[in-house]
């Protein structure tokens, strides 16, 4: 039998382990008293590989379980958890868990997700792929990617170089009857490089992203990568205040669309921490603009067929023609709100903003993106936590590069962009089709038509 085969098997008698697990604590807690319970099991376990001027600094193999437990005692809730599978742990995490659920106030909107939304179908998402790499390999190809890297004449010196092999199995389940079994893989590989001049010393990075080690890019260009993107922040400069257009590249792009994510999802909107709280069904983006979860996207990095709590997900319009066609929900801040979950405890799954413009026609790729920004900002870098998601107000550090005429003209550091979500969310002027696949927020660079830049 093959190593891929043998690990298949494998992992399907862990599940069915955890499985077996979860329905007799679940059987257990209701014989205590509980009037609902729920379970969530898991086991990840991965290689990491850390390697510096071509020698190795870490490796860490890791095998981590998990098992948390919640009983209803009907609306009072108590939750335990432990590291630990074994017999007596999980008996004193039952006791724990039911101690606190007899104890604590009820809670109007405490309980399991309706037993009419569980998942009943679980189509093949493609998530399962193992990386069989061992220690020396991944070390050669770390030293690999880092060889590529420092190659390239300026680069002075390396913050290192990663390989990364992961594998997951979970299962929820609940009194229900709902029994939902997921097992998925994320590998990584990212170089981080420096390169100085007189002026001083500039760092920058690369990295992929992916379900299956056959969709990695090539070694050698992740490490040319991250050399260019270091090289190219050499001599930057600061800029004096001013207020001008700013192009998000993709992989802050995204961050952009996660602060809307947040504003509109439902711990926020029922504690009335959000400056979008009671927009559903206004217009909070331009017309021309749609944003859509597709969580059964083969080998997506958010692909799922249930929810934390098991609710079937579905293909799911967040953004229509820019109205905010509904909230990002579980069910306890659904029933906070008066509102039906929408199958999003635990997060978004891969949320894609479609590429276009106010302009209509083709989307732009990222050369395109630049031409159509044509002088102004393009952002590579955002730092702190400047962000206000009851205000809206926005304030970040940043670097990247200023362009003149469609053209990069050279880069910039030391600066602060900002302006009010709001704004930015209308004042999108284009959305790239350079969509970054590394995230389960799906997104291209997007183009803001204006955003006060403080400098000097």
């Amino acid at each position: 039998m093959s190593d891929v085969a043998t690990r298949q098997d494998a992992s399907q008698r862990e599940l069915d382990r955890l499985a077996e697990l979860a329905e007799d604590v679940i059987r257990r807690a209701r014989a205590a008293g509980a009037s609902q319970a729920e379970v969530s099991a898991s086991i990840d376990t991965g290689l990491n590989v850390n390697v510096r001027l071509g020698e190795v600094e870490t490796v860490e193999h890791t095998r981590d379980r998990g098992f948390g437990l919640t009983v209803y005692f009907s609306q009072r809730k108590g939750s335990a958890s432990t590291a630990d599978l074994n017999a007596d742990s999980i008996q004193a995490t039952l006791d724990q868990a039911c101690a606190i659920a007899r104890y604590t106030e009820e809670d109007p909107a405490a309980g399991l997700a309706d037993a009419a939304r569980m998942a009943k179908v679980f189509p093949e998402l493609d998530l399962w792929h193992p990386w069989s790499i061992d220690t020396a390999d991944a070390i050669a190809l770390g030293q690999r990617i880092e060889a590529a890297g420092r190659a390239h004449a300026g680069i002075t010196n390396s913050d290192g170089a990663s390989v990364q092999a992961g594998e997951s199995l979970s299962v929820y389940a609940n009194s229900h009857g709902f029994v939902g079994r997921e097992r998925g893989t994320r590998h990584s590989l990212s170089l981080s490089l420096i390169a100085g001049d007189d002026a001083g010393m500039q760092r920058d990075y690369w990295y992929d992203s992916v379900r299956s080690a056959d969709d990695f890019m090539d070694a050698a260009a992740l490490g040319d990568k991250a050399a260019e993107r270091t090289l190219a922040r050499v001599g930057a400069r600061r800029l004096s205040t001013r207020q001008a257009p700013v192009l998000f590249a993709p992989e802050i792009a995204r961050g952009l669309i996660g602060h809307m994510v947040g504003a509109v999802s439902g711990g926020a909107l029922y504690r009335r921490a959000s400056f979008l709280l009671d927009h559903a069904g206004k217009q909070i983006m331009p017309s021309w603009l749609t944003i859509v979860e597709r969580p059964h996207l083969p080998r997506g990095q958010g692909s799922g067929n249930f929810d934390a709590e098991g609710v079937a997900t579905r293909d799911n319009v967040l953004i229509e023609n820019g109205v905010l066609a509904r909230y990002v929900l579980g069910s306890y801040s659904a029933r906070k709100l008066g509102l039906q979950s929408t199958g999003n405890a635990g997060g978004i799954h891969n949320l894609m903003v479609e590429p276009g413009h106010g302009d209509g026609g083709k989307a732009d790729d990222f050369n395109g993106m630049l031409r159509r920004l044509g002088t102004g900002l393009l952002v590579t870098e955002v730092m702190g936590q400047g962000v206000n998601t009851i205000t809206g107000d926005y304030s970040r550090g940043a670097a990247g590069f200023w362009v003149e005429n469609g053209e990069i003209a050279y880069p910039v550091e030391e600066i602060t962009i900002a302006a009010n979500l709001r704004d930015m969310l209308m004042g999108i002027v284009a959305v790239g089709s350079d969509v970054d696949k590394r995230s389960h927020l799906l997104t291209g660079s997007i183009l803001l038509d204006r955003m006060t830049i403080a400098g000097e």
